[in-house]
Protein backbone atom coordinates (compact mmCIF):
# COMPACT_ATOMS: atom_id res chain seq x y z
CA UNK A 1 0.00 0.00 0.00
CA UNK A 2 0.99 3.80 -0.54
CA UNK A 3 0.98 5.54 2.74
CA UNK A 4 2.35 9.06 3.66
CA UNK A 5 3.76 10.01 6.91
CA UNK A 6 3.40 13.90 7.90
CA UNK A 7 6.17 14.80 10.87
CA UNK A 8 9.06 12.86 10.98
CA UNK A 9 9.81 13.16 14.91
CA UNK A 10 10.05 10.30 16.67
CA UNK A 11 6.55 8.48 16.27
CA UNK A 12 6.52 9.57 12.37
CA UNK A 13 10.06 8.29 11.59
CA UNK A 14 9.89 4.83 13.79
CA UNK A 15 6.01 4.14 12.41
CA UNK A 16 7.24 5.33 8.21
CA UNK A 17 10.29 3.13 8.66
CA UNK A 18 8.64 -0.03 10.06
CA UNK A 19 5.59 0.30 7.89
CA UNK A 20 8.06 0.45 4.52
CA UNK A 21 9.60 -2.56 6.06
CA UNK A 22 6.55 -4.50 6.26
CA UNK A 23 6.44 -3.97 2.43
CA UNK A 24 4.95 -0.92 1.92
CA UNK A 25 5.71 2.70 0.24
CA UNK A 26 6.29 4.86 2.44
CA UNK A 27 7.08 8.72 2.26
CA UNK A 28 7.57 10.84 5.28
CA UNK A 29 6.75 14.50 4.69
CA UNK A 30 8.31 17.00 6.75
CA UNK A 31 8.68 20.99 6.55
CA UNK A 32 11.71 21.20 8.37
CA UNK A 33 14.49 21.37 4.93
CA UNK A 34 17.47 20.35 7.23
CA UNK A 35 15.77 17.83 8.63
CA UNK A 36 14.94 15.94 5.59
CA UNK A 37 18.59 16.56 4.01
CA UNK A 38 19.91 14.62 6.46
CA UNK A 39 17.59 11.99 6.84
CA UNK A 40 18.34 11.80 2.92
CA UNK A 41 21.96 11.52 3.39
CA UNK A 42 21.02 8.46 6.41
CA UNK A 43 21.79 10.96 8.99
CA UNK A 44 19.22 9.99 11.84
CA UNK A 45 18.44 13.07 14.08
CA UNK A 46 16.99 10.78 16.90
CA UNK A 47 18.96 8.16 18.95
CA UNK A 48 16.66 4.73 19.05
CA UNK A 49 18.51 1.21 18.84
CA UNK A 50 18.00 -0.36 14.75
CA UNK A 51 16.63 2.75 13.44
CA UNK A 52 19.20 3.89 11.32
CA UNK A 53 19.76 0.58 9.78
CA UNK A 54 16.40 -0.11 9.23
CA UNK A 55 16.00 3.32 7.72
CA UNK A 56 19.06 2.48 5.32
CA UNK A 57 18.01 -0.82 4.53
CA UNK A 58 14.05 0.65 3.11
CA UNK A 59 15.67 3.64 1.18
CA UNK A 60 17.67 1.24 -0.53
CA UNK A 61 14.98 -1.28 -1.40
CA UNK A 62 12.86 1.78 -2.56
CA UNK A 63 10.05 1.50 -0.08
CA UNK A 64 10.86 4.56 2.20
CA UNK A 65 11.36 8.36 0.78
CA UNK A 66 11.67 11.72 2.62
CA UNK A 67 10.48 15.24 1.18
CA UNK A 68 9.31 18.63 1.84
CA UNK A 69 6.91 18.59 -0.63
CA UNK A 70 3.27 16.80 0.48
CA UNK A 71 1.47 17.07 -3.10
CA UNK A 72 2.37 13.70 -4.97
CA UNK A 73 2.67 12.06 -1.49
CA UNK A 74 -0.91 12.97 -0.38
CA UNK A 75 -2.35 12.63 -3.54
CA UNK A 76 -1.39 8.88 -4.54
CA UNK A 77 -1.82 7.49 -1.21
CA UNK A 78 -3.97 5.63 0.58
CA UNK A 79 -3.46 6.00 4.15
CA UNK A 80 -2.22 9.60 5.15
CA UNK A 81 -0.84 9.75 8.88
CA UNK A 82 -0.91 13.00 10.90
CA UNK A 83 2.23 11.99 13.32
CA UNK A 84 3.52 15.61 14.66
CA UNK A 85 4.00 17.01 17.96
CA UNK A 86 1.41 17.82 20.52
CA UNK A 87 3.31 19.51 23.13
CA UNK A 88 1.32 20.78 26.38
CA UNK A 89 0.31 24.59 25.49
CA UNK A 90 0.96 25.95 29.04
CA UNK A 91 1.79 23.07 31.10
CA UNK A 92 -1.99 22.56 32.51
CA UNK A 93 -2.93 19.76 30.17
CA UNK A 94 -4.44 21.81 27.12
CA UNK A 95 -2.46 20.41 24.21
CA UNK A 96 -1.24 22.14 21.77
CA UNK A 97 -3.10 20.81 18.49
CA UNK A 98 -1.96 23.52 16.31
CA UNK A 99 0.13 21.37 14.04
CA UNK A 100 -2.55 18.35 13.45
CA UNK A 101 -5.19 21.15 12.86
CA UNK A 102 -2.29 22.51 9.82
CA UNK A 103 -1.60 19.36 8.64
CA UNK A 104 -5.33 18.31 8.27
CA UNK A 105 -6.10 21.64 6.18
CA UNK A 106 -2.93 20.79 4.33
CA UNK A 107 -4.25 17.18 3.50
CA UNK A 108 -7.56 18.29 2.62
CA UNK A 109 -6.84 19.98 -0.34
CA UNK A 110 -4.12 17.36 -1.49
CA UNK A 111 -6.39 13.74 -1.18
CA UNK A 112 -7.48 12.88 -5.05
CA UNK A 113 -10.32 10.21 -4.46
CA UNK A 114 -11.24 7.75 -1.14
CA UNK A 115 -8.05 8.27 1.48
CA UNK A 116 -8.26 7.27 5.50
CA UNK A 117 -6.48 10.10 7.36
CA UNK A 118 -5.25 8.23 10.47
CA UNK A 119 -4.16 10.28 13.81
CA UNK A 120 -0.95 8.61 14.79
CA UNK A 121 0.06 11.94 17.11
CA UNK A 122 -1.29 11.58 20.53
CA UNK A 123 -4.18 13.71 20.63
CA UNK A 124 -7.47 14.76 23.02
CA UNK A 125 -10.48 12.89 22.64
CA UNK A 126 -12.42 14.43 19.94
CA UNK A 127 -9.79 15.70 17.77
CA UNK A 128 -10.59 13.27 14.98
CA UNK A 129 -14.17 15.38 15.12
CA UNK A 130 -12.02 18.40 14.71
CA UNK A 131 -9.74 17.18 12.07
CA UNK A 132 -12.38 15.77 10.16
CA UNK A 133 -14.55 18.88 10.58
CA UNK A 134 -11.83 20.56 8.88
CA UNK A 135 -11.39 18.61 6.18
CA UNK A 136 -15.10 19.16 5.42
CA UNK A 137 -14.84 22.61 5.27
CA UNK A 138 -11.39 22.72 3.20
CA UNK A 139 -12.89 20.58 0.51
CA UNK A 140 -16.34 19.62 0.65
CA UNK A 141 -16.02 17.22 -2.04
CA UNK A 142 -13.69 14.96 -0.56
CA UNK A 143 -13.97 11.35 -0.58
CA UNK A 144 -12.12 10.58 3.22
CA UNK A 145 -12.91 8.91 6.74
CA UNK A 146 -10.74 10.12 9.88
CA UNK A 147 -9.40 7.05 11.88
CA UNK A 148 -7.36 7.27 15.12
CA UNK A 149 -4.42 4.59 15.69
CA UNK A 150 -2.73 5.58 18.98
CA UNK A 151 0.60 4.73 19.53
CA UNK A 152 2.17 2.65 22.11
CA UNK A 153 5.96 3.01 21.33
CA UNK A 154 8.84 2.81 24.34
CA UNK A 155 11.67 4.82 23.66
CA UNK A 156 14.47 2.35 23.12
CA UNK A 157 12.77 -0.32 22.02
CA UNK A 158 10.45 1.30 19.51
CA UNK A 159 10.90 -1.05 16.79
CA UNK A 160 10.62 -4.39 18.55
CA UNK A 161 7.30 -2.46 19.94
CA UNK A 162 5.80 -1.72 16.66
CA UNK A 163 6.74 -4.74 14.96
CA UNK A 164 5.45 -7.54 17.57
CA UNK A 165 2.78 -5.23 19.75
CA UNK A 166 0.41 -6.25 22.55
CA UNK A 167 -2.29 -4.64 20.38
CA UNK A 168 -3.21 -2.13 18.15
CA UNK A 169 -5.97 -0.11 18.52
CA UNK A 170 -7.73 1.59 15.43
CA UNK A 171 -10.81 4.14 15.75
CA UNK A 172 -13.38 3.48 13.16
CA UNK A 173 -16.69 3.18 11.96
CA UNK A 174 -16.28 3.24 8.52
CA UNK A 175 -15.77 -0.41 7.25
CA UNK A 176 -13.91 0.78 3.81
CA UNK A 177 -11.35 2.66 6.80
CA UNK A 178 -11.17 -1.08 8.61
CA UNK A 179 -10.39 -2.87 5.41
CA UNK A 180 -7.30 -0.31 4.72
CA UNK A 181 -6.44 -0.96 8.30
CA UNK A 182 -6.17 -4.13 7.83
CA UNK A 183 -4.10 -4.19 4.87
CA UNK A 184 -1.95 -1.94 6.39
CA UNK A 185 -1.20 -3.75 9.46
CA UNK A 186 -1.43 -7.84 7.93
CA UNK A 187 2.07 -8.16 8.60
CA UNK A 188 1.30 -8.52 11.95
CA UNK A 189 -1.02 -11.42 11.40
CA UNK A 190 1.71 -14.06 11.28
CA UNK A 191 2.25 -12.90 15.36
CA UNK A 192 -1.98 -13.16 15.81
CA UNK A 193 -1.55 -9.65 17.35
CA UNK A 194 -5.02 -8.47 18.30
CA UNK A 195 -5.92 -5.40 16.53
CA UNK A 196 -8.81 -3.49 18.47
CA UNK A 197 -11.37 -1.63 16.27
CA UNK A 198 -13.14 0.56 18.39
CA UNK A 199 -15.24 3.98 18.09
CA UNK A 200 -12.92 6.93 17.07
CA UNK A 201 -13.02 8.38 20.59
CA UNK A 202 -12.63 5.52 22.35
CA UNK A 203 -10.05 4.64 20.35
CA UNK A 204 -8.37 7.85 21.73
CA UNK A 205 -9.06 7.70 25.06
CA UNK A 206 -7.51 4.58 25.18
CA UNK A 207 -4.33 5.91 24.32
CA UNK A 208 -4.66 8.31 27.83
CA UNK A 209 -5.89 5.31 30.38
CA UNK A 210 -3.23 3.40 29.60
CA UNK A 211 -0.14 5.68 29.92
CA UNK A 212 -1.94 7.12 32.92
CA UNK A 213 -2.43 3.99 34.61
CA UNK A 214 1.46 2.69 33.55
CA UNK A 215 2.70 6.39 35.26
CA UNK A 216 0.00 5.37 38.08
CA UNK A 217 1.63 2.21 38.38
CA UNK A 218 5.36 3.47 39.37
CA UNK A 219 4.40 6.08 41.54
CA UNK A 220 2.63 3.59 43.87
CA UNK A 221 5.89 1.53 43.60
CA UNK A 222 8.14 4.51 44.36
CA UNK A 223 5.89 5.28 47.23
CA UNK A 224 5.86 1.83 48.44
CA UNK A 225 9.96 2.48 48.33
CA UNK A 226 9.33 5.34 50.84
CA UNK A 227 7.56 2.96 53.20
CA UNK A 228 10.43 -0.15 52.81
CA UNK A 229 13.03 2.54 54.04
CA UNK A 230 10.87 3.48 56.94
CA UNK A 231 9.95 -0.03 58.18
CA UNK A 232 13.12 -1.80 57.22
CA UNK A 233 11.57 -3.68 54.07
CA UNK A 234 13.18 -4.07 50.41
CA UNK A 235 11.38 -2.72 47.84
CA UNK A 236 12.73 -5.13 44.91
CA UNK A 237 11.45 -7.96 46.66
CA UNK A 238 8.11 -6.55 47.31
CA UNK A 239 7.77 -5.64 43.87
CA UNK A 240 8.46 -9.35 43.02
CA UNK A 241 6.38 -10.70 45.21
CA UNK A 242 3.48 -8.59 44.06
CA UNK A 243 4.52 -8.91 40.46
CA UNK A 244 3.90 -12.67 40.25
CA UNK A 245 0.28 -11.54 40.64
CA UNK A 246 -0.83 -11.95 36.85
CA UNK A 247 -3.37 -9.39 37.87
CA UNK A 248 -0.98 -6.98 38.89
CA UNK A 249 1.88 -7.98 36.36
CA UNK A 250 5.91 -7.21 36.77
CA UNK A 251 6.06 -4.56 34.53
CA UNK A 252 6.80 -0.75 35.67
CA UNK A 253 7.60 -2.02 39.30
CA UNK A 254 10.96 -0.88 39.45
CA UNK A 255 11.07 2.21 42.07
CA UNK A 256 13.55 5.54 41.37
CA UNK A 257 13.56 8.81 40.87
CA UNK A 258 9.94 8.64 39.04
CA UNK A 259 9.03 8.92 35.43
CA UNK A 260 9.76 11.55 33.34
CA UNK A 261 10.07 11.65 29.10
CA UNK A 262 7.49 12.82 26.05
CA UNK A 263 4.18 10.94 26.93
CA UNK A 264 3.79 10.14 30.67
CA UNK A 265 4.05 13.52 31.76
CA UNK A 266 1.99 15.38 28.96
CA UNK A 267 -0.31 12.23 28.90
CA UNK A 268 -1.34 12.52 32.12
CA UNK A 269 -2.30 15.62 32.70
CA UNK A 270 -4.14 16.32 29.23
CA UNK A 271 -6.05 13.33 31.19
CA UNK A 272 -6.22 15.34 33.80
CA UNK A 273 -7.69 18.36 31.63
CA UNK A 274 -10.28 16.20 29.67
CA UNK A 275 -11.39 14.85 33.31
CA UNK A 276 -11.66 18.45 34.77
CA UNK A 277 -13.45 19.63 31.74
CA UNK A 278 -16.07 16.75 31.51
CA UNK A 279 -16.92 17.15 34.85
CA UNK A 280 -15.34 13.72 35.66
CA UNK A 281 -12.41 14.27 37.18
CA UNK A 282 -10.08 11.31 38.01
CA UNK A 283 -8.37 12.43 41.60
CA UNK A 284 -5.83 8.93 41.19
CA UNK A 285 -4.50 10.53 38.31
CA UNK A 286 -4.26 14.19 39.84
CA UNK A 287 -2.60 12.26 43.01
CA UNK A 288 0.42 10.52 40.65
CA UNK A 289 0.88 13.55 38.80
CA UNK A 290 1.62 15.55 42.27
CA UNK A 291 3.33 12.91 43.75
CA UNK A 292 5.55 12.26 40.91
CA UNK A 293 6.48 15.97 40.44
CA UNK A 294 7.51 15.72 44.46
CA UNK A 295 9.59 12.81 43.93
CA UNK A 296 12.37 14.79 42.07
CA UNK A 297 12.67 17.15 44.80
CA UNK A 298 12.91 14.13 47.83
CA UNK A 299 15.58 12.56 45.28
CA UNK A 300 17.52 15.29 45.62
CA UNK A 301 17.04 15.56 49.35
CA UNK A 302 18.31 11.87 49.19
CA UNK A 303 21.21 13.05 47.55
CA UNK A 304 22.00 15.88 50.09
CA UNK A 305 21.46 14.01 53.02
CA UNK A 306 23.88 11.03 51.81
CA UNK A 307 26.56 13.51 51.70
CA UNK A 308 26.62 14.96 55.32
CA UNK A 309 23.60 17.63 54.80
CA UNK A 310 26.05 19.89 53.25
CA UNK A 311 27.10 20.31 49.47
CA UNK A 312 28.48 23.37 49.60
CA UNK A 313 32.15 23.23 47.34
CA UNK A 314 31.74 19.87 46.68
CA UNK A 315 31.63 17.87 43.90
CA UNK A 316 29.03 15.66 42.54
CA UNK A 317 29.28 13.23 40.05
CA UNK A 318 25.76 12.22 37.48
CA UNK A 319 25.68 8.89 35.96
CA UNK A 320 22.89 8.99 33.77
CA UNK A 321 20.87 12.02 32.54
CA UNK A 322 17.68 11.02 30.08
CA UNK A 323 14.68 9.77 31.23
CA UNK A 324 14.75 6.37 30.84
CA UNK A 325 18.16 4.25 28.40
CA UNK A 326 18.71 3.81 25.05
CA UNK A 327 17.08 7.33 24.46
CA UNK A 328 18.90 10.63 24.09
CA UNK A 329 15.52 12.02 24.92
CA UNK A 330 15.86 14.55 28.00
CA UNK A 331 12.16 15.75 28.40
CA UNK A 332 10.77 16.03 31.66
CA UNK A 333 14.18 13.92 32.74
CA UNK A 334 14.37 13.63 36.73
CA UNK A 335 17.94 15.02 36.10
CA UNK A 336 16.29 18.39 35.29
CA UNK A 337 15.03 18.75 38.24
CA UNK A 338 17.59 17.07 40.65
CA UNK A 339 20.82 19.06 38.67
CA UNK A 340 19.33 22.29 39.36
CA UNK A 341 18.25 21.07 43.32
CA UNK A 342 22.17 20.43 43.72
CA UNK A 343 23.18 23.46 42.31
CA UNK A 344 20.80 24.98 44.58
CA UNK A 345 22.95 24.10 47.44
CA UNK A 346 26.31 24.52 46.29
CA UNK A 347 27.31 21.34 44.48
CA UNK A 348 29.58 21.63 41.67
CA UNK A 349 27.91 19.08 38.96
CA UNK A 350 30.08 16.87 36.90
CA UNK A 351 27.78 14.34 34.48
CA UNK A 352 28.14 11.98 32.05
CA UNK A 353 25.34 10.12 29.45
CA UNK A 354 26.07 7.82 26.70
CA UNK A 355 23.41 9.59 24.29
CA UNK A 356 21.91 12.65 25.81
CA UNK A 357 24.65 15.00 26.94
CA UNK A 358 23.72 17.00 23.13
CA UNK A 359 20.47 17.47 24.41
CA UNK A 360 21.56 17.89 28.27
CA UNK A 361 23.60 20.63 27.43
CA UNK A 362 20.68 23.18 26.10
CA UNK A 363 18.51 22.48 29.48
CA UNK A 364 20.73 22.31 32.15
CA UNK A 365 23.36 25.61 33.31
CA UNK A 366 26.79 25.38 34.88
CA UNK A 367 26.99 21.93 34.06
CA UNK A 368 30.91 19.70 33.27
CA UNK A 369 30.35 17.05 31.09
CA UNK A 370 32.82 13.99 31.11
CA UNK A 371 33.90 11.94 28.91
CA UNK A 372 33.02 8.90 30.54
CA UNK A 373 31.86 7.19 33.80
CA UNK A 374 35.10 7.10 35.00
CA UNK A 375 36.28 10.80 34.51
CA UNK A 376 32.80 11.88 35.56
CA UNK A 377 33.66 10.11 38.78
CA UNK A 378 36.87 11.97 39.39
CA UNK A 379 37.50 13.43 42.47
CA UNK A 380 34.39 13.93 43.22
CA UNK A 381 32.99 13.52 46.47
CA UNK A 382 29.96 11.42 45.62
CA UNK A 383 28.51 9.74 42.84
CA UNK A 384 24.64 9.44 41.77
CA UNK A 385 23.37 6.96 39.52
CA UNK A 386 20.07 8.68 37.79
CA UNK A 387 19.78 6.51 34.59
CA UNK A 388 20.15 2.72 34.48
CA UNK A 389 22.13 2.32 31.25
CA UNK A 390 23.76 -0.61 30.60
CA UNK A 391 27.35 0.60 30.94
CA UNK A 392 26.32 1.51 34.41
CA UNK A 393 25.63 -1.98 35.70
CA UNK A 394 29.19 -3.10 35.68
CA UNK A 395 31.46 -0.29 36.68
CA UNK A 396 34.48 -1.11 37.94
CA UNK A 397 34.36 -0.84 41.82
CA UNK A 398 37.61 -0.73 42.79
CA UNK A 399 38.78 2.41 40.26
CA UNK A 400 35.76 4.08 41.23
CA UNK A 401 36.40 3.87 44.61
CA UNK A 402 40.03 5.00 44.06
CA UNK A 403 38.51 7.96 41.87
CA UNK A 404 36.25 9.34 44.59
CA UNK A 405 37.53 11.65 47.29
CA UNK A 406 34.77 9.44 49.82
CA UNK A 407 33.59 6.63 48.87
CA UNK A 408 29.97 7.31 48.36
CA UNK A 409 27.55 6.16 45.88
CA UNK A 410 23.71 7.59 45.91
CA UNK A 411 21.83 4.75 43.43
CA UNK A 412 18.43 5.64 42.20
CA UNK A 413 17.98 2.68 40.41
CA UNK A 414 19.17 0.27 42.78
CA UNK A 415 21.53 -1.31 39.90
CA UNK A 416 23.98 -2.71 43.02
CA UNK A 417 22.97 -4.60 45.82
CA UNK A 418 23.64 -2.88 49.55
CA UNK A 419 25.65 -6.05 50.86
CA UNK A 420 28.96 -6.04 48.25
CA UNK A 421 28.28 -2.44 47.98
CA UNK A 422 29.27 -2.47 51.89
CA UNK A 423 31.52 -5.10 51.19
CA UNK A 424 33.73 -2.89 49.19
CA UNK A 425 34.01 0.08 51.91
CA UNK A 426 31.25 2.21 50.08
CA UNK A 427 28.82 4.45 51.40
CA UNK A 428 25.34 3.00 49.75
CA UNK A 429 22.18 4.43 49.45
CA UNK A 430 19.46 3.16 47.08
CA UNK A 431 15.87 3.21 46.55
CA UNK A 432 13.37 1.53 49.22
CA UNK A 433 15.97 -0.80 50.58
CA UNK A 434 17.02 -0.69 54.40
Amino acid sequence: MRVTMIGTGYVGLVSGACFADFGHTVTCVDKDAGKIARLQKGEIPIFEPGLDELVKDNVEQGRLFFTTDPSAAIRDADAVFIAVGTPSRRGDGHADLSYVYAAAEEIAGLINGYTVIVNKSTVPVGTGDEVEAIIKKTNPSAEFAVVSNPEFLREGAAIGDFKRPDRVVVGTTDERARDVMRQLYRPLSLNETPIVFTERRTSELIKYAGNGFLAMKITFINEIADLCEAVGANVQEVAKGIGLDNRIGRKFLNAGPGYGGSCFPKDTLALMKTARDNNAPIELIEATVRVNSARKQKMAQKIIDAVGGELRGKTIAILGLTFKPNTDDMRDAPALDIVPALQDEGAKVRAFDPEGMNEAKHMLKDVQFATGPYDCVQNADAVVIITEWDQFRALDLDRIKDALKTPTVIDLRNIYRPDEMRAKGFKYVSVGRA
